[in-house]
């Protein structure tokens, strides 16, 4: 239930798109700023709130969130300008991002079996959420206008009541994993190392969108120095402090960043169709936010369909077999919603990024327990999510950033290269490493 909201807040806003841009007079490129910084202070938060589950439990970490997550939305919802809602949606993503992080934590503590099939329950809730948010977002915007659209993750604080007779199993799933002994996350959090993949991640979003927005040469070329001094940075940072925010031996172990990448290419891809998708529909029906919103419901439909078998493949197959194939759904439907102008392909489209985004979420973060020993789970975790985030936040900036030099369709086209390196990545690591949990005896930085 808790995730309904923060996926919502996704979807939603997308419909509602042209209506905050004619609001505020920007470009409609300036208004993928409103998904991609929610995806971005996402992304960010959910690394920070897996090293704070070594201290403190999901249950806490779930309420910080929830209350961070309605607070930004009531800002945005009420702000008197674009950067202000922008500001609103950085907040709410953090929060999104905490909860996201909770919610896993208490799923990925279940025994294997058990583990995939409640993913691929939460994975159905997400994509449902995020899919439908475009028939709530029209109907909201239509009936009580685009304030009320980014408002709506504020109901994740009574759904929140839901959680408290669990508060107690909560609590027992962050404790006992023995994480914070072994990688040192229980001392100091590590301002520094959380700081640099930040700025990276701004960087890379803000100068995907530089032409769109029409920002300045000069601010251009010193985000392009922030972002390259990141990398160096984050470089440095794991070289030299392997206990730090982004542990070494986390992103050392064999298939981890491999695992992300998969994930935020197909995020990408999903997103950036998310992006495009109502307002594609709206100019080829002559029709509303509401309409658009009509259309894209079944295309969210396939979610569930997608979660529900996800647990199946599974048990039959290896994880990077399954990621294959839906990374190769993935860049299916976005070539499609590329390619063919009708609303029902578009719906097709969407439909198989749906289902590439919904199976993709439960089988890598059920995938990422398996890759890391025991005691780095939780770090390991967020760190992955934080990838996979990130990726939902490049593809609407690539897609709008594009949209201002090439049309649309081959702004489209190009963002089906992202997910189409995840397919490549999921094959290759299909053939060279079995999908199995490391020896919980293993030493750090052995070979796994």
């Amino acid at each position: 239930m808790l995730v309904l909201p923060m996926y919502v807040a996704l979807g939603a806003p997308s419909v509602a798109l042209p209506a905050i841009g004619r609001a505020f007079a920007v470009p409609f490129g300036a208004t993928a700023w409103i998904l991609a910084a929610w995806s971005l202070t996402s992304a960010l938060a959910m690394p920070v709130a897996g090293r704070l589950l070594v201290r403190w439990s999901p249950f806490q970490v779930l309420v910080a969130g929830v209350v961070a997550l309605a607070a930004g939305s009531a800002l945005a919802g009420a702000a008197p300008t674009l950067p202000v809602v922008i500001v609103g949606r950085l907040i709410g993503g953090a929060g999104a991002g905490a909860t996201v992080i909770a919610v896993f934590a208490a799923a990925t503590a279940l025994p294997r079996r058990q583990r995939n099939r409640a993913l691929g329950i939460i994975a159905a809730a997400s994509a449902t959420a995020s899919g439908c948010g475009t028939l709530l977002g029209g109907a909201v915007t239509s009936w009580l206008g685009w304030r009320a659209v980014l408002a709506i993750p504020v109901l994740a604080l009574p759904l929140l009541l839901a959680a408290f007779p669990s508060r107690r199993a909560l609590k027992r799933s962050g404790s006992g994993s023995g994480s914070g002994e072994r990688n040192g996350s229980a001392g100091r959090l590590d301002i520094v190392g959380a700081a640099v993949p930040s700025v990276l991640a701004g960087s890379l979003i803000t100068l995907l969108q530089a032409h769109s927005v029409g920002l300045p040469a000069p601010v251009t070329l010193a985000v392009a120095a922030a972002g390259a001094l990141a990398a160096v940075g984050l470089w440095w940072r794991v070289r030299n402090t392997p206990e730090g925010f982004v542990p070494r031996r986390v992103i050392a172990s064999p298939g981890f960043l491999v695992a992300g990448l998969i994930g935020g290419t197909v995020f990408a891809g999903y997103y950036g169709v998310l992006f495009r998708a109502p307002s594609l529909i709206e100019q080829a029906t002559g029709g509303g936010p509401l309409k658009a919103g009509v259309f894209l419901v079944p295309a969210a439909a396939c979610s569930v369909l997608a979660g529900r078998l996800v647990g199946a493949l599974t048990d039959r197959f290896t994880g990077w077999q399954v990621s294959a194939g839906l990374a190769a759904l993935t860049v299916v439907g976005v070539l499609v919603v590329a390619v063919f102008t009708g609303p029902i392909t578009i719906v097709v489209g969407t439909a198989l990024t749906v289902c590439g985004f919904a199976g993709a979420q439960a089988v890598l973060v059920g995938l990422a327990p398996d890759l890391v020993a025991p005691d780095d789970r939780y770090t390991a975790q967020g760190l992955l999510n934080f990838m996979n985030a990130l990726g939902g936040g490049i593809g609407p900036a690539a897609v709008a950033g594009l949209s201002g030099v090439v049309p649309v369709p081959v702004a489209l086209a190009v963002l089906a290269a992202l997910p189409l390196v995840g397919l490549v990545l999921s094959l290759t690591r299909g053939h060279t490493a079995a999908d199995r949990r490391p020896d919980p005896d293993a030493t750090r930085g052995s070979s796994r």
